[in-house]
């Protein structure tokens, strides 16, 4: 089976971007789309369209049957789940395989195995992977999370073994805390994601967060080198860049080469990326998780080494073999990547929607932008509010800041509040420059500045 009509289950700025890639192969695409984003960008790009419901996610984009019926009435061929969403949903995954389709995207299996931490952590440690020192799986009672804070020490990290986005987490720094934690991250994981199972891990307090990008075709394994993400605001990623500027190339090599050993292990197809955190005093590095799909920041990795990601992707679905050998990927330069969301960075990042009066995009060599964004365009409050990517590349990392700030200072986005100007503060700060902060760092900063982040 070969992929002419591709389904996009997504919306927003990667909807986009996946139904250029797919067009770029001609392959015709197909927008599910719900009542808020009727006048959507993607809608207006995509061959084909479908409206699958009502403006709540769970009635729409989070709705299975809906999604499945609309690619059987179109004679989809194959469904791209973006990220997000049902990106890492491996019901779904084997829903569209079970229904005739193609997923673009590792099988259910993998995303059942990699999706759950503990099984990740299992996975991790048998390909050799260094894992952060915790519990060997899931806690059972206090009595067993008392025992490892005993071997341990605190801080302890009390984690959700499923999803993702900072949420069924918390960091414990005495005995009096953790039954407290235990009982607060076992709820909240339990409502965001139906599983309250937990693990504990030592918490590394001065880590970096870097994570290796990989692309594997169920056979063999690529990596598109490593991306910086320790920018962090209650652990969601703001600003990334490629590569780790931090690494030296004997850890830049361990860490990549560990990263291909895991995907391999498991039979790794599509798009994914395994993230560590780094301890840059010790130069050790400690598996975090595995992303069984595209990540919002991939663009930094697209533009460092030449490669369309999403089309790759897509190629692999439809059953081609890897293009590129190892040492045919190359780094390129420096690139950075900023998100701008439709929030008050200046009032603890409220969000802010409603409609974009005008819309000025940088140009310029190495300014690339990633959005749904256009003139009048509404902005709903029933989804996420990320607005588009700044992507900036440059001959190294100081050139690609100076190259950021001006692109900033060209963009115009009017009639909401962005945080555009928390980035604009960022690339002129001395420790941004310098590269000296961990993931903590911009929470910190942000407590002495934000309220100077108004527009």
């Amino acid at each position: 089976m070969s992929i002419n009509k591709l389904l996009i289950a997504n919306r927003g700025e990667i909807a986009v971007r996946i139904c250029r890639a797919a067009q770029e192969l001609g392959i015709k695409t197909v927008q599910v789309y719900s009542d808020a984003d009727e006048d959507s960008l993607a809608v207006k790009i995509a061959d084909e369209t479908v409206n699958i419901g009502p403006a709540s996610a769970s009635k729409s984009y989070l709705n299975m049957e809906v999604i499945l019926q609309a690619a059987k009435e179109v004679d989809a061929d194959a469904v791209h789940p973006g990220y997000g969403f049902f990106s890492e949903n491996a019901e779904f995954a084997e829903a569209v395989t079970n229904a005739g389709m193609i997923f673009v995207g590792p099988s259910g299996e993998t995303i059942r195995q990699m999706g759950d931490k503990i099984s990740a952590r299992y996975a991790a440690d048998k390909a050799g992977v260094p894992t952060v020192p915790g519990s060997k799986g899931l806690l059972s009672d206090f009595a067993e999370a008392k025992d490892v804070a005993d071997q341990y020490g605190f801080p302890l990290m009390v984690k959700a073994t499923a999803g993702g986005g900072g949420r069924g987490i918390r960091i414990v720094e005495n005995i009096e805390e953790l039954e407290r934690a235990i009982a607060e991250a076992s709820t909240e994981a339990k409502a965001a994601f139906g599983n309250g199972g937990l693990y504990i891990e030592k918490y590394i307090e001065t880590g970096r967060h870097v994570e290796v990008q990989l692309l594997g075709d169920g056979t063999d394994v690529v990596h598109f080198f490593e991306r910086e993400c320790s920018l962090q605001r209650r652990r969601q990623k703001v600003w990334e860049e490629a590569p780790a500027f931090l690494l030296t190339e004997s850890v830049r090599n361990k860490l990549c080469e560990s990263a291909v050993s895991l995907a391999k292990s498991v039979n790794y197809k599509g798009a994914g990326t395994v993230e560590f955190l780094y301890d840059e005093t010790s130069e050790d590095f400690f598996f975090i998780e595995m992303n069984t799909r595209i990540q919002v920041e991939h663009p930094v990795t697209e533009m460092i080494t030449g490669v369309d990601l999403l089309r790759e992707m897509i190629r692999v679905a439809n059953g081609e073999k890897l293009r590129f050998k190892q040492d045919e990927i190359k780094i390129k330069g420096h690139a950075i990547e900023v998100r701008l969301n439709a929030e008050d960075a200046s009032n603890n990042f409220l969000p802010n929607p409603g409609v974009v009066s005008k819309v000025h995009f940088p140009g310029g060599p190495g300014v690339r932008m990633d959005t749904h964004l256009f003139a009048n365009y509404k902005i709903s409050p029933y989804y996420d509010s990320l607005l588009g990517k700044l992507i900036v590349h440059d001959e190294d990392r100081l050139s690609a800041i100076k190259r950021l700030e001006r692109a900033l200072s060209e963009l115009e986005i009017e009639g909401v509040k962005t945080t555009k100007p928390l980035f604009q503060a960022l690339a002129k700060d001395p420790s941004v420059i310098s590269g000296d902060y961990d993931t903590k760092w911009l929470e910190s900063w942000l407590e002495t500045n934000s309220s100077n982040l108004s527009r």
